[in-house]
Order: C-alpha cells, then structure tokens, then sequence
C-alpha cells in the first residue's frame, strides 16, 4: 500500500511512456539494408523493440546512462544498436561528434522520434533544413543573440529582480517550478507584449509533461505523455493564431503600438510579409510555440543545478561572491540604479567558469539525434544512409581523459581556456550550424541571476535529491529551498 501511495502522476507518466514505446516498437516494422563497408560494433537487441527499454531506464547520475556506458566497456566508444524500431549509431567519440556536427545539410540532417517532430512541430525551428533553417535562425539572433541580448540586459535584471523579491516573502519555494516560470513569463512579455499573470499561467500549462513527451511513442492514448503533449500544443498553437490575428488586425491602426515598444511577434509577421521569404504561417506559429518552451525549460533546469552546485561547494560559492561583491562595490553610486552594465558583464571571469561547469556537469540535452543523408566513413566505421547518429554531448564532457576527476564540480578547471568557445571536447550549445543561437543570451541571463542571488540573498535548501534522467533532465521530487535577504534568517517564517 505504502509504495503505491508513493506513485506519482510523473512515474504514472514514466509508466505510461515506456508501455507505448514497448507497444509502438512491437507494431513496429523492421528495418535493414546490406551495408558496405564496416559497421561499428554492438548488438540490435531484442527483435523488434532492438534495445529500447533498456535506453530509458531512469538513473540519477551525472555521468552517461548505464545503458551507454556498459556498451562502451564492452564495444568501445562508437557502437551501434536499435532504439525506437531504427537502427542506430552511438556515438560517444568527440571526433566523430564533431564531424557528424559539422556536416549538417550535407551528409546529416536532423532526425527525432515521431513524437518529437508531432509535439514541437514540422516546421519548427528545430527541424527545418537549407535556406528555411538559417532565416529562422537569423531572426533568433536578431532578438536574443549577441547583439539582440544587450538591449534586452536591462529588463531581465528588472524581471529577475521582482521574481527573487516574491520568493524571499515565500518560507518555501519549488526551484525548478519557479525558475521556469521566472524564464517564461519574460520571454512570453517579450514575444507578445502581454504580462497578464493568467494568460501567462495558461499558456504555460500548455507546456506540462513536454520534457516526458518529447521522446515516447506516439499513441493518441488517453493518459500518455505524447496524448498530454499534444492537447496542450493544440491550446497553446490556438492561443497563438489568436494573437496573430488580432495583431494583423491592428496593423492598419496608427494607435496600435501606444504604450509598448516592437516586440517579437512584430518582427516574425514583418519577415512574413518580406518577398521571398521562407516564413510561411506554419513556420511562424512553430517558432512562436517553440522558443518560449526552450528559452525556459534548460535554463531553469540550469539555475537548479547551479544553486545546488554551489551549496555543495562553499570554496566556489565565496570566490563567486567575492567577485561579484567587487563588482558591486566598483560601481558608482548614481550608477546602482541602472543595473548591471555590458562592461561589469564582460568582467565576470569566474562566473563563466561556473556557468561553463554548470553546463558541462548538468547535460540539459544529452543527445542529438542526426540521420545519415548517404553512406558515410568516419574513422573506419561505415554509416549507411538512412541510418540514425546518435551524439552524445555526455560522454565527451565526463570523459576523464579530457576532463579530470570529471563527476567533480571544479570551475577552476576552466581558468585560462577561452570561456565562451565551442570545441569537440564542449558541445553543451550543439555544434556546426545548429549552435545553439541563444547560447550567449543565455549566459547572460545565468550572470544576472548569479550575481543577484549571490550579493542580495542566502538560501537553504531544504528538500532537494539528484535530478533523473530519462534521458532528459527532470526532477521529480522538486527542489526545494528558503531563499531570504541576507540581513534576515535563514529558515525564518514571515
């Protein structure tokens, strides 16, 4: 009785998932050509299902899956095997990760479940392709990238600002839950111009069960995560096309812009109405859909980790502080109310030490999925076309020979490389032309957090296990802790 008062609808949900995948691989048809040259080495697994139950096994350690880490004892570092009814190539090695990287629109071109593609999209900015791929990508950069992200420095501060003066009045709050809200409802303001507390509750509901639903199989069950996914896309694409249209129909108004400035969705329907462009309706409503969701879901995730990081590193948590204190106390007096400058952002050095091990430790996204577009050689192993290349970022950043005591978290590890880089052995953004084109916004907005957490409060965290990985990061107990100013008590109750 005790263990069945212990189900939550998060291992219901689990539960659910891995029965569709079982039952979606079986009704599943095979798959197989002959090959030409060498293939790597490993086992197919089961007829059928392949070895799909066993890759989404649960587990709560950073380091890779016991799935992939016992196949790389037993068949080295690429390997191949059958997940989700398609063959599959793992690759763990950094070379073959950057190459396969590298070539995308050429040899290699995205390819996620049924699931993933249903759930974010067809035409969403995680699979378009050519010409549509980079015009999306370059209005992303436009507003959130390097040049984007000063002008929306400012605001954030002031976001983040009100959002920690709410949770230091609370004797409780739920990291993860309130982080993601945190991120949300900005990006959510910023898009569409609306900071309704109802609207942006609603239309973050939409988004409840994403990170189980990404990966299952695609049964329109009652009950699974894919038919939970899919209901709330439906609300949350509904939602949108309303304040699509009653933008367009404003359009015409002089008056339609009084009391707020440009915001995205201006800018999406200014590159829809361009000659030649590849933003149709469909592409617009899948971007608008999508960037809320990953602006919010890794960075949130991020934070969490982050703070439990420093909890459990006291050595790291004072130098971070005591560099942000300097920073506080350089600035001017007539400047405090401005905020953090570009120039005090630029001189966080051992901020983005953490921020890179942060990253590297926690594996938001710890596999890629890329489909071979023709066969392919690399480093002596043949990729036949049509075949799936799995990256996974993991076993590169805890890899011991490229990382040293690598389950440790070190930012010192960091001093002296270049801290906002991408090379093979850090792959946490992605790589080649799907780097992650928010990466820099995105450090920005963990800098801001930091340095307002570290100069204005203290917490205590009060309940908080290790994060599961199924395989993406979630955490199903929460993470709880007391967060107050730091001339007040910890664990006091107002």
């Amino acid at each position: 009785m005790e263990m069945i008062n212990n189900i939550t609808p998060i291992h219901l949900s689990l539960a659910l998932a891995v029965l569709s995948v079982f039952l979606y691989c079986w009704f599943g048809t095979r798959t197989g050509k002959s090959v030409k040259g060498k293939l790597p080495p490993g086992s197919m697994g089961l007829p059928i299902i392949g070895e799909t139950l066993q890759f989404f096994v649960p587990y709560t350690s950073n380091d890779v899956s016991p799935f992939i880490d016992e196949r790389i004892k037993m068949y080295g570092p690429v390997f191949r095997s059958k997940l989700i009814n398609r063959p599959i190539i793992v690759s763990t090695d950094a070379e073959v990760n950057q190459f396969v990287l590298r070539q995308e629109g050429v040899s290699f071109k995205p390819s996620y479940t049924k699931s993933f593609n249903d759930i974010v999209g067809d035409d969403s900015f995680f699979l378009l392709e050519g010409s549509a791929h980079r015009q999306v990508k370059n209005m992303v950069v436009e507003k959130f990238g390097h040049n984007g992200m000063r002008s929306l420095m400012y605001d954030f501060e002031t976001h983040v600002g009100r959002h920690l003066v709410s949770w230091s009045a609370q004797p409780s709050v739920e990291l993860k839950q309130a982080a993601f809200t945190m991120f949300f409802s900005f990006a959510f303001e910023k898009m569409f111009s609306l900071s309704d507390a109802k609207l942006v509750e609603e239309f973050q509901g939409c988004y409840d069960d994403f990170v189980f639903g990404l990966f299952s199989a695609p049964f329109y069950i009652p009950g699974t995560c894919y038919w939970k996914c899919l209901r709330g896309r439906k609300r949350a694409v509904n939602t949108i096309k309303r304040i699509m249209e009653e933008r367009r129909s404003q359009v015409s108004s002089d008056s339609h812009k009084e009391g707020r400035t440009s915001d995205y969705l201006d800018f999406v329907l200014e590159e829809m109405r361009k000659d030649g462009t590849t933003v149709t309706e469909k592409v617009a409503v899948d971007l608008l859909f999508g960037l809320p969701f990953a602006a919010s879901e890794n960075a949130s995730s991020t934070v969490v980790c982050a703070v439990q990081y420093l909890t459990n590193n006291p050595t790291a948590l004072q130098e971070l502080t005591r560099e942000h204190e300097a920073i506080r106390k350089g600035r001017e007096e007539s400047d405090e109310s401005c905020g953090i400058s570009w120039k005090e952002y630029k001189s966080m050095t051992f901020t983005q030490m953490v921020i890179n091990e942060t990253i590297r430790l926690t594996n938001v996204v710890p596999v890629l999925f890329r489909k071979a577009l023709k066969d392919v050689e690399v480093k002596g192993y043949w990729i036949p076309a049509g075949w799936t290349v799995v990256v996974v970022p993991t076993a590169v950043h805890m890899n011991p020979k490229v990382y040293d005591d690598p389950l440790s978290f070190n930012p010192w590890r960091w001093q002296g490389q270049q801290l906002n880089s991408v090379s093979q052995n850090f792959i946490a953004f992605g790589g080649g032309s799907r780097l992650c084109p928010g990466a820099d916004f995105f450090r920005l907005q963990m800098a801001i957090i930091l340095h307002h957490l570290v100069t204005n409060y203290r917490w205590d965290v009060i309940k908080g296990k290790e994060p599961v990985r199924y395989p993406a990061l979630a955490f199903p107990d929460g993470f709880h802790v007391n967060i107050l100013e730091k001339n007040e008590q910890l664990g006091s109750n107002k």
